[in-house]
């Protein structure tokens, strides 16, 4: 029976992420061809888009009842982001300088984000009033990210690329997508909580780590193609806008649906890894270059991460 849960969730995930790539896909080319300006179209592609599946399967989780997944799926991405893929990024791009300068804008709203959310969380506690203030810095932050100019040049760099031609297949995704987002993230939720009961560990458990890792992998992917071609800097902005959309939008907008449950082990031991790993983050990056050996100490605190986690360190 574990092995057909384990299956379920396999092909649930990746209809998730999946359709998560099409609906973005899908309201680029049709935000570009009907020139919708360009903040309404970096709200869904950098915003939203991002962290569709994280979302996604947090609001089923409070929806089906278990809304511990949500905090541990949040703070489990965020970790992964860092340390997996910050780590990919580093390890496959070697040596790359930043040329942007995310110390002005995106990191203190990533510190910040992080120190407030590990706040609102330590009590075991997250009010509706925490969750309004979360969605209240989310679009803060849209907003700011628009004003310095970051959703227009990367949107510039979107439309030199692309062709702006629509077809029929565009908009019939446009409209099917989000109903596979629903349904691969029920049913992700759903063979998580099996999976948990059947093998008798928690649920966050599974969402800390194998959900963290499966919503994480775009993110992944995109890493290791941005390498390839040069431009490995896009993993250290990608960790960053995703791990600060999930940190705001994962935690505040589900909970507008449910009040949300906060582990005890999540308080005690991954908030603080959560906080530590953005801070290395911030150190990794402060100078502007990031280097191979970065990469491998990155991905060596992701083995003692699942390996704790796990029992295994």
């Amino acid at each position: 029976m574990i092995f057909l849960w384990i299956a379920v969730f396999a092909a649930a995930l990746a209809l998730l992420i999946f359709s998560s790539d099409w609906f973005i896909s899908a309201a680029e080319k049709i935000g570009l061809y009907f020139k919708i300006p360009s903040f309404v179209i970096g709200v869904i592609i950098i915003g939203i888009g991002t962290s569709l599946p994280e979302l996604a399967t947090s609001i089923a989780s409070v929806i089906r009842g278990n809304s511990e997944i949500v905090v541990a799926n949040a703070i489990g991405s965020n970790i992964t982001n860092i340390f997996l893929v910050m780590g990919v990024g580093a390890f496959v791009g070697k040596k790359f300088d930043l040329k942007y300068d995310i110390l002005r804008s995106d990191v203190p709203f990533l510190i910040g984000s992080a120190i407030l959310i590990s706040l609102m969380v330590i009590d075991r506690n997250f009010s509706l009033p925490e969750a309004i203030i979360c969605i209240i810095l989310l679009i803060l932050y849209i907003y700011t990210s628009f004003k310095n100019g970051n959703i227009d040049q990367e949107l510039e760099e979107f439309e030199e690329s692309h062709e702006h031609k629509l077809t029929v297949f565009t908009w019939i995704m446009l409209f099917v997508s989000p109903a596979l987002v629903v349904i691969g993230a029920t049913w992700t939720v759903n063979a998580v909580i099996e999976i948990s009961q059947i093998i008798g560990i928690g649920t966050e458990l599974i969402a800390l780590s194998a959900v963290a890792l499966g919503t994480s992998l775009p993110e992944v992917m995109v890493t290791i193609q941005a390498a390839r071609r040069g431009n490995p800097e896009m993993a250290v902005g990608n960790v960053i806008g995703s791990n600060i959309f999930n940190t705001l939008a994962v935690m505040g907008i589900p909970a507008l649906f449910g009040k949300l449950i906060i582990p005890q082990a999540l308080a005690s031991f991954h908030i603080p890894m959560f906080l530590g790993a953005t801070a290395l983050l911030v150190v990794i990056t402060a100078d502007k270059k990031v280097f191979r050996f970065e990469g491998i100490l990155l991905l060596s605190f992701y083995v003692f991460f699942i390996g704790n986690m796990y029992g295994l360190i």
